[in-house]
């Protein structure tokens, strides 16, 4: 009877000690707790340390919130130009309420494949075949967006999808390649013309540089010779005047003056002509010279 006595102390430390273990809980940062009471969902614990009602309350399911990878499966989808291809996919997510997680869905990497695999074909099935290979950043976005709102109900939130790769089958492969090389051609066909084109508008503009720059010789020169004719002009006019002048003031002897230096003037020229080899001089040449000289020193006596 006495060592049964000395045993309640250690039953009721032992039950106090249990009670504060089953009430006590410490969540792990990448995980959540979901907590029933009688069957029932009464809350969720999030990271660190809570307390719940010890033999009341029990954590029914631990939920990992890291980002997960649903494995990477194949959709066979028809494109808009009637090409079978497979598309190769994969899905990433998280959970954000694991309430939902839980008590709605019982497995989620299914459901969110049997989701996808929908998605992804409709949304390849508006593309072609060639839209399809070069719009894949669009098409992530666009799964994504309706994954999500098809998943939100399950409380998972939808990171990314990816298009990992899209397998064509060898028939498609080989008009690919003749496309491609018709494409090639058409370019280089295209290339070339332009080429030509422009190397006729050079050669084009060249000839009109060409042509406006002898036009603006012409015109320079045109100028410039009437620019001599001017001058010469106003220097016949105004010699003219200076002699109209001096015959004014002078008289005759102005005027037989004019006429004796230009027959010295002519003389001279003659006389230094390259093909003057021998001058015949007429008897009245030195007569001439006499009256210029007397015509000369009159002026400078008269000066």
């Amino acid at each position: 009877m006495e060592l049964s006595f000395a045993a309640i102390p250690l039953i009721i430390i032992g039950f106090v000690i249990l009670t504060i273990y089953r009430g006590i809980k410490v969540v792990p940062q990448s995980e959540v707790y979901v907590i029933e009471r009688f069957g029932r969902y009464t809350k969720t614990l999030q990271a660190g340390l809570s307390i719940i009602i010890p033999y009341l309350d029990r954590v029914a399911h631990k939920i990992s919130i890291l980002e997960r990878l649903l494995p990477e499966f194949t959709i066979s989808v028809i494109t808009r130009d009637n090409v079978e291809v497979q598309v190769e996919t994969t899905v990433f997510y998280r959970v954000v309420d694991a309430s939902r997680t839980v008590y709605r869905i019982s497995n989620v990497d299914q459901a969110i494949f049997t989701a996808a695999s929908s998605i992804v074909r409709s949304a390849a099935g508006k593309l072609e075949l060639d839209d399809l290979q070069s719009s894949r950043e669009a098409m992530n976005q666009e799964i994504a967006s309706n994954l999500q709102s098809a998943a939100e109900i399950w409380g998972i939130d939808i990171t990314r999808t990816e298009i990992t790769d899209i397998v064509v089958d060898d028939q498609t492969k080989g008009a690919q390649r003749q496309q491609l090389l018709a494409e090639r051609e058409r370019r280089a066909t295209i290339a070339r013309a332009e080429g030509e084109k422009r190397s006729v508008e050079l050669a084009a503009d060249a000839t009109l540089y060409e042509a406006q720059k002898q036009a603006d010789a012409v015109r320079i020169e045109a100028d410039a010779q009437a620019y001599a004719v001017e001058v010469q002009a106003k220097a016949d006019a105004e010699q003219t005047r200076l002699l109209a002048e001096a015959i004014n003031n002078d008289g005759q002897p102005a005027i037989d003056f004019e006429i004796m230096k230009r027959q010295v003037v002519a003389l001279g020229q003659l006389a230094s002509a390259e093909n003057a080899k021998t001058i015949v001089v007429p008897s009245n040449v030195t007569g001439v010279l006499g009256s210029l000289e007397a015509l000369m020193e009159s002026a400078k006596g008269r000066g």
